[in-house]
């Protein structure tokens, strides 16, 4: 500790002799117009970059600037770089390059999602991953999840007290949530209460899940402790959020692209006070990021007619100033990281070229070679070597009750009528064989989904909410190839029909994440999609809906390590069985 601080005064020293002349800058950005965030006014500058941080922003130039990258910014425009305060990196793609590609269009910050790595890694390797990712040129910082938003069959193992204060005492997590088990909190659980308690005390905010949340419950949780929200689904509820004190996050996501609508309802309830708000893509699918992260919102924002100065804060200032970041992010000033976006125009917040801690990754318009910074192997991340089978005798299905699917996320129960003992369900019907199996074989829920495909052979998918096996289909022969595949792959996402391997994505860090570029990502996914809708999914999302199968943040049934289960009252309604 003794010698980091003797380091960082260094650092501090070199800082001061660049204003002092007896040092260089690095680069030097010269006759720019920047967004000054605290004043909201567009000032022209000059702006010394030291390594990694600003040292100077102002009128002047430095005296010694001889091997100081000099860029002549006249006629440009330069904003903080983006921050996405509400990520789950884990969508498909993978933290690290999720960061990339969000940079390539000025996303420079990432807040996270912690929960895959409680089921990936222990965590003392989950500790020295997300300590890697502080090599990146992008801020990566994380959350401390106080819940699995599912049921486990060991709980206790992923969120004890020790653990979660474990994760609340890291340096590179900011926050605690996001908070789906409020309905726990509200019905007395004290050790909840306590774990936020004990995140407020550290000065990390709670950040809550509150869908639908009334005025009274959104004032109950506000005084237990919970600091901010992204749920609102109006202006007004949105406004509600506001005057009740919460930090207030619009959604833009593939799932609920709310954005637009929100604005346009919160500026006609006369809003004209942005300070407290940010936005989100809360964890969209790849394909969604296909033309950027915060800069596609930035821009809903200028077009719904949000102050200039507003719509840029909303993505940057704001949520560093939330999370207790300003003084290192969200603006352009003195002792700052160098995160920043160069603009062709202010309306257009696409950048040109893009500053993050100080290294070009983009540059007129080029995005500059970045090796791999993360050893995935290294850190215990690699393909499921799967040492155990999936037989015909585990395609047996007797459960009267199956899951209905209403959209993407909403499941509710139905009584199963179909004959589910043959080795082929019918096209006539909807139903289709639903299976969750325990990733190291040793349990496995069987059950019927009505509403997913009215025809697909066989899904087989090891991404899920817990990383547990997904099968879903028509056919067990179908089912049971499309799993001989995804071992053979190590993890990933595979389609059968009629004796055929349709589509195959392979996700060989740890059976969630791809491990090549977002693009190559992007246009699987976009085959994966027109599969299922050629196959009779009837909804928009189906990522997500394989995603949530699980999750019980959400209404009404769904299938989990326990068995099949009632959300509202938390209990099995048919166990899972063990193989």
């Amino acid at each position: 500790m003794i010698d980091n601080q003797y380091w960082r005064n260094r650092e501090l020293r070199q800082h001061v002799a660049v204003i002092d002349g007896t040092a260089e800058p690095t680069i030097v950005l010269k006759n720019g117009t920047y967004l000054n965030t605290y004043t909201k006014q567009w000032l022209k500058a000059n702006i010394w970059i030291l390594h990694d941080r600003i040292v100077y922003v102002g009128d002047q130039l430095p005296e010694k600037s001889g091997s100081a990258e000099i860029v002549d910014c006249e006629g440009m425009y330069l904003v903080p770089g983006y921050i996405e305060p509400h990520a789950h990196p884990f969508q498909l793609y993978n933290p690290e390059e999720l960061a990339s590609h969000g940079a390539e269009t000025g996303t420079t910050t990432f807040i996270n999602d912690n929960l895959v790595w409680h089921f990936l890694l222990d965590q003392k390797k989950a500790f020295s991953i997300i300590e890697a990712f502080d090599q990146l040129p992008v801020s990566m910082y994380w959350w401390a999840r106080f819940d699995p938003q599912t049921l486990l069959k060991q709980g206790e193992d992923f969120f004890s007290t020790n653990r979660v204060l474990r994760w609340l005492d890291h340096p590179s997590v900011i926050q605690g949530g996001e908070l789906t088990a409020w309905p726990r909190l509200l019905d007395g659980d004290d050790r909840l209460l306590y774990w936020i308690q004990e995140s407020n005390r550290r000065g990390k905010p709670v950040e809550g899940h509150l869908p639908g949340a009334s005025e009274k419950t959104l004032t109950k949780l506000k005084l237990l402790g919970v600091a901010a929200d992204h749920e609102a689904t109006t202006g007004k509820e949105a406004i509600q959020r506001l005057q009740s004190g919460y930090q207030t996050g619009l959604r833009y996501s593939s799932i609920r692209p709310n954005l637009p609508a929100l604005l346009e309802e919160m500026l006609a309830e006369g809003l004209a006070v942005f300070d407290h708000v940010t936005m989100t893509t809360d964890g969209s699918t790849p394909s969604f990021y296909e033309n950027g992260i915060m800069n596609l919102c930035i821009r809903i924002a200028i077009q719904k007619g949000v102050p200039l100065a507003d719509a840029y804060r909303m993505a940057s200032h704001n949520a560093a100033d939330h999370y207790g970041l300003l003084e290192d992010l969200g603006c352009i000033a003195p002792g700052r990281l160098a995160h920043i976006n160069i603009l062709a125009k202010k309306e257009d917040p696409t950048p040109v070229s893009v500053l993050a801690k100080g290294e070009w990754l983009v540059k007129d318009h080029q995005k500059l070679p970045e090796p791999s910074r993360i050893d995935w192997e290294h850190h215990g991340i690699q393909p499921i070597d799967f040492d155990w089978d999936l037989r015909l005798e585990d395609l047996q299905f007797s459960v009267p009750i199956g899951l209905d699917m209403v959209s993407d996320v909403i499941i509710k129960p139905y009584a199963i009528k179909a004959d589910v003992t043959v080795d082929v369900i019918p096209e006539t019907l909807d139903d289709a064989f639903l299976m969750l199996v325990d990733r190291k074989g040793k349990w496995r829920v069987n059950t019927a989904i009505k509403g997913f495909t009215d025809r697909l052979g066989g899904l087989a998918s090891s991404y899920s909410t817990t990383g547990d096996l997904v099968f879903i289909g028509k056919s067990k022969q179908d089912l049971l190839l499309a799993w001989q595949r995804l071992k053979a792959l190590g993890g990933g996402i595979v389609l059968v029909h009629d004796g055929e391997i349709l589509f195959e994505l392979p996700l060989a860090l740890g059976g969630s994440m791809y491990a090549g570029n977002m693009e190559d990502l992007i246009a699987k996914e976009k085959q994966l999609k027109q599969w299922l809708q050629d196959f009779g999914y009837p909804f928009d999302d189906p990522v997500y809906a394989i995603l949530f199968l699980s999750a019980t943040h959400l209404p009404y049934t769904r299938v989990t390590q326990q068995g099949v289960v009632d959300v509202k009252k938390r209990e099995a309604l048919f166990p899972a069985t063990m193989r």
